[in-house]
């Protein structure tokens, strides 16, 4: 009989990538905080990437925080990994800490700024502790190094 973890080497890697509320608007909004790119080309460059990495990415925006909640429930069964951008809903969701928990799947949690270097505010994140790490400042860059993470922590974990 198979294990399930030997099933799970057998196909590739299911990652969701999960981007809160305003992300839709990258690009246009406060560039010189979040850079140039939009979403869409976001998007296709993490697709390429994950691509010659045999994985297969899912992506998921939403500007409402239920939305995001049913997101991460349908990835339950389907996704290895979750690499997370909860933008505004960092700071301010517990039901969405709460749906990263009960899903069991690991997630990254990403952000395009620095939270840290950001308004008082920003400096808490009610994701963290339920992540299995945080990458924060990189601009696009931080989804690239949050997908390389998953698959990192996939890998470890198969071995």
């Amino acid at each position: 009989m198979a294990s399930r973890r030997s099933a799970k080497v057998a196909r590739a890697r299911r990652i969701l990538i999960l981007n809160g509320p305003n992300l839709n608007l990258l690009g246009r909004r406060e560039p010189e905080q979040y850079g140039p790119q939009t979403l869409r080309e976001i998007e296709e460059q993490l697709r390429s990437y994950a691509g010659s990495r045999g994985a297969e990415i899912r992506f998921v925006q939403s500007n409402h925080e239920g939305a995001l909640i049913d997101a991460i429930q349908n990835a339950v069964g389907w996704a290895d990994a979750m690499v997370v951008n909860p933008a505004a809903l960092t700071h301010t969701s517990v039901g969405l800490r709460d749906a990263i928990l009960a899903a069991d799947i690991p997630a990254v949690e990403v952000h395009l700024s620095n939270i840290y270097r950001r308004e008082q505010f920003r400096h808490q994140s009610l994701i963290a502790d339920v992540a299995v790490g945080q990458i924060t400042g990189f601009g696009a860059f931080s989804y690239l190094l949050g997908i390389q993470a998953a698959l990192h922590l996939l890998e470890k974990e198969s071995s």
